[in-house]
């Protein structure tokens, strides 16, 4: 089995419902569930997500890979430690929703003392997305920040409209895998 199958298999098992009601991010209702934590936090879940999500920054090019909290925490810090086995390496940053009171005040999380994204190319990375709506926060604040935002990779497109609205601001996204690929009935 190819390591696709497997990152299949085990979001399969771990992270993916389709039975209920459930409230999504977006404030919609849905039948089909995602919640990526127990792939992402599983090790073997972990190795796979964070190998395709390097190799995906790789070939698109990127300085970094970022996201917002919380989501994409796990992620980033995931894709890059992978970057690194396959000696590709891209830094990773998250943005928060809400700066710190204390410390540096950040909303960008991950860039040592003198460190920049200006000029910076940054790919989003998200879990599940289903209207864009969280990466555009954080593609906003790391654009504020210089860094140039082209494209988006999430582990879950849930086809639900993120594509349109991330190509209507020039964004391309780069799903690893679709709902379709789950889902035996669309929500």
């Amino acid at each position: 089995m190819d390591d696709r199958a497997r990152l299949h298999e085990i979001i399969k098992a771990r992270s993916f419902r389709e039975k209920g009601a459930f409230k999504l991010a977006s404030g919609r209702i849905s039948t089909v569930y995602f919640n990526l934590k127990p792939t992402m936090l599983d090790p073997e879940g972990a190795r796979l997500i964070g190998a395709a999500l390097a190799a995906k920054a790789a070939e698109l090019r990127a300085d970094y890979v970022g996201g917002l909290e919380m989501g994409a925490v796990p992620l980033v810090a995931a894709a890059a430690a992978m970057s690194a086995v396959a000696q590709r390496p891209v830094r990773a940053v998250f943005v928060r929703k809400a700066a710190k009171e204390h410390g540096t005040q950040s909303l960008i999380e991950g860039l040592a003392e003198g460190e920049s994204l200006a000029g910076k190319a940054v790919v989003v990375v998200e879990d599940v997305t289903t209207t864009g709506g969280s990466a555009l926060k954080a593609i906003a604040v790391l654009r504020e920040a210089g860094a140039s935002v082209q494209e988006v990779v999430t582990v879950i497109d849930r086809e639900e409209g993120a594509e349109a609205a991330f190509s209507s601001q020039g964004i391309a996204l780069h799903p690893l895998f679709r709902k379709s690929e789950f889902a035996i009935e669309s929500a």
